[in-house]
């Protein structure tokens, strides 16, 4: 897949699938030595399923079973990625190298360019010059890379990475560290991921490119952004707009973090309410956390998106209840009546319900809840729904009436409960399985279902405009 890197500085065009699926790698500065980051590299590498090289003009003898060359010109084979562990300075000769070695595309782990100052942006303006000018896609750098599960692609030096399951949600983040963040998060709760990608200082990769080529990816359900900032605003929030996948973002600098963020990724997080509106207005919704970004994007990945921001509340316990329609209220969300028809089903299934308007309040779980939940989940004027039931082991959870029962109408139904982990969890797994997105505390779950509320909001009103023209 080609792709076009939209900002005007920059006119090259760069095949990510040499980065992102690539048939070869060499990894320079490969290392015997555990710790080293060309150790890591290497054996996070080592059998993702092509050959492998390890580059290193000072070392002898193999590493991970397969010989050191000086050099990836001395290589005696077509090598789509090289992935660099070597110092700054070393860079922009390496980047010669594999531009003479005819190599795709770059990860560049190591910092000391464009966020360490004039020296440093001085030598990662060299080295962009120079991938620019034998097409070489460039990620970083400074950062810690990404990893594709699917395939088994560990293009990190981080350990741990080969834990991360393959799923439908890809994370793009500013940060190698937050991107490295959630989906380690994600993996502790059993979300997976079609891709996490770390774009450090974003040489001649950034989130466009990368935006875009997940966009064409089958594997990809949802895309979220974690953004410090960029050069270019209006080229990011373009690229959103133009996206058919559903992209929620989390942008950070809303108190002055300015100085911080330009020393990690040479970023300038410009005026954070005019990235608000900006993403607002191109159809993005924003986040407030890590955490959120991970829940929304998970359920836009692997659930029915809302048409409306209308949301039904069906709960076991009227506690948690209450907790859910105020935060969604104060999110503002609506959580409107029942039409008569629903009101008078819910009735008859539970003659004497604690409380049938919305939320609908059983007052603890029951055989018929499932049926409750299917009541409210087809009325009309609900575009969402949102369960809290206690995980009760005699009873387990409605799987059976909540399976399919997101497709069928065509909306998102989302769980919350709480329970203790040995009981709760078989059932959890089976309720996931069938897909009901089920989360641990009613909190996150109604702020789950808010943003997606969002999500409804901002697409049906996006309307580019030239409020972004100074973020």
């Amino acid at each position: 897949m080609l792709l076009f890197r939209i900002r005007a500085d920059v006119t090259h065009q760069f095949e990510l699938d040499r980065l992102f699926d690539p048939s070869s790698i060499a990894v320079v500065g490969a290392s015997t030595k555990e710790g080293k980051i060309g150790y890591e590299a290497m054996e996070n590498v080592h059998d993702f399923g092509g050959r492998v090289y390890p580059v290193n003009p000072s070392a002898d003898g193999t590493a991970f079973g397969e010989p050191f060359v000086a050099s990836v010109t001395d290589i005696d084979d077509d090598v789509d990625l090289a992935l660099l562990c070597v110092p700054a300075p070393v860079v922009p000769e390496v980047i010669e190298e594999c531009g003479a070695a005819g190599v795709g595309a770059a990860v560049i782990y190591s910092g000391g360019f464009a966020e360490a100052g004039d020296d440093g942006a001085e030598i990662q303006r060299r080295l962009t010059e120079t991938a620019n000018e034998h097409g070489i896609a460039l990620l970083g750098p400074n950062t810690s890379g990404f990893v594709i599960p699917r395939t088994g692609l560990y293009g990190s030096f981080a350990t741990g990475v080969e834990s991360f399951p393959a799923g439908d949600l890809a994370i793009v983040a500013q940060s190698g560290g937050v991107a490295h963040s959630i989906a380690f998060q994600a993996t502790r709760e059993r979300r997976g991921l079609s891709a996490m990608v770390g774009l450090g200082n974003r040489a001649n990769v950034g989130f466009e490119e990368v935006i875009e080529y997940l966009d064409g990816d089958p594997d990809t359900g949802a895309i979220v952004l974690h953004v410090e900032g960029t050069d270019d605003a209006r080229s990011l929030l373009e690229t959103c707009y133009d996206a058919e996948t559903p992209i929620f973002a989390y942008k950070v600098g809303e108190a002055d973090v300015g100085d911080f963020a330009e020393s990690h990724t040479g970023a300038l997080t410009g005026d954070h309410a005019l990235y608000q509106a900006g993403f607002a207005q191109y159809g993005v919704p924003t986040v407030d956390s890590t955490s959120q970004l991970l829940d929304a994007g998970h359920v836009a990945a692997t659930a029915p998106l809302p048409d409306g921001t209308n949301v039904g509340v069906v709960t076991a316990q009227a506690g948690p209840g209450i907790i859910i329609a105020d935060r969604l209220k104060r999110a503002g969300v609506s959580l409107p009546p029942l039409e008569d028809e629903t009101t008078a089903t819910v009735n008859e299934i539970l003659p004497g319900i604690t409380y049938s308007a919305n939320p609908v309040d059983t007052g603890r779980p029951m055989p018929e809840f499932g049926e409750v939940v299917r009541a409210v989940a087809a009325d009309e004027n609900v575009d969402a729904v949102l369960v809290y039931e206690l995980h009760e082991a005699a009873l387990g959870f409605p799987t059976e009436d909540l399976d399919g029962l997101a497709e069928s109408v065509g909306k998102p139904v989302v769980f919350a409960t709480a329970g203790p982990e040995s009981l709760l969890e078989p059932d959890r797994e089976e309720l996931e399985s069938v897909g009901v997105p089920v989360f641990e505390s009613p909190e996150r779950a109604a702020d789950t279902v808010a943003a997606l509320a969002e999500y409804a909001r901002v697409t049906a009103d996006a309307a580019p405009a030239e409020v972004v023209d100074n973020a």
